[in-house]
């Protein structure tokens, strides 16, 4: 941690922050769907083949794991992009939500 020439009991965020921002590694994000009990198993094959373009096999794969393991990670890449994926997947009604990969 960073030694601040702070006066105690003040916070010396801008220390820490810049601190964690260099030893931070550079995780990538991934976009994760969940599974719900509103849309059809077709019809989120549908959207993960037609959004991300993904085979019928991949497309079924991934379903298949929102299906039995109650998510999937089906997009990986950088902040921006997955809060892009998350957005559309929340246009097409489904469950999702972004995190950084290792968490």
């Amino acid at each position: 941690m960073a030694v601040s020439s702070a006066p105690v009991g003040t916070p010396d965020t801008d220390s820490v922050t810049e601190s964690d921002a260099r030893t931070a590694p550079d995780k990538p994000w991934r976009t994760i769907v969940w599974n719900d009990p509103v849309n059809l198993m077709s019809y989120v094959t549908y959207v993960f083949r037609s959004y991300f373009g993904y085979s019928e096999e991949k497309a079924r794969a991934l379903m298949m794991q929102v299906h039995e393991q109650g998510r999937s990670a089906v997009s990986h890449g950088s902040r921006e992009k997955m809060e892009v994926d998350v957005q559309a997947m929340h246009s097409y009604g489904l469950w999702a939500t972004l995190s950084q990969d290792g968490d």
